[in-house]
């Protein structure tokens, strides 16, 4: 799934670890979510969404 997690971050000026700490999730979720190589669950992608304040189809896109 194609996300635009790392751009939100990067924009933020937040390092995985404190993105991490933020969802209360590890530093290697994130980056496992950023890659692409793990989907979060849905609990964790409205968590991602509330705190960019966005809707999750802004942030995570199903289109492959």
């Amino acid at each position: 799934m194609k996300n635009r997690l790392k751009v939100l971050r990067a924009e933020r000026d937040w390092s995985q670890a404190d993105l991490a700490g933020q969802l209360d999730v590890s530093r290697q979720a994130v980056n496992a979510i950023e890659t692409g190589k793990h989907d979060p669950s849905l609990p964790l992608a409205f968590r991602i969404a509330r705190l960019f304040d966005m809707r999750i189809e802004e942030i995570f896109d199903d289109e492959v």
